[in-house]
């Protein structure tokens, strides 16, 4: 299951991911793959995104990684993005902003070589 949303204004018009799962018995079966072309495909040929982007925990190696193999870069870490759920729960989380240009965006303005080296707090994302 994928679930995304088209958000933003000018140059930060853009496909969002918004949750994406597979069930563990269909994993490693190319279905993530195959929902993100299609989620950015839509962006761009349907809403003329500039990039797409996401957000996944620090903690997520295995997402980052398949983010990093469909094209992805982290474009900043987003300070306590993941809030704890309360007493007994994991503690406040990091997160990557991964972007992915789109080809609407020729200059590639949307995406960065040093996002590991660019950090925001979770009150300055949308």
């Amino acid at each position: 299951m994928i679930l995304g949303k088209v958000e933003g204004v000018g140059h930060e018009w853009h496909g969002h991911v918004t949750a994406i799962t597979v069930a563990p018995e269909y994993r490693r079966l190319h279905l993530g793959k195959n929902m993100m072309d299609l989620l950015e495909r839509i962006s761009d040929q349907v809403y003329h995104g500039f990039f797409v982007d996401l957000y996944v925990r620090l903690s997520n190696d295995k997402a980052i990684g398949m983010y990093e193999r469909l094209g992805y870069s982290i474009y900043r870490r987003v300070r306590k993005y993941y809030g704890s759920a309360g007493p007994g729960n994991i503690e406040d989380e990091d997160a990557y902003d991964m972007r992915k240009a789109l080809p609407r965006d020729v200059d590639r303005r949307s995406v960065r070589l040093n996002g590991k080296n660019i950090f925001v707090n979770a009150n300055e994302v949308s």
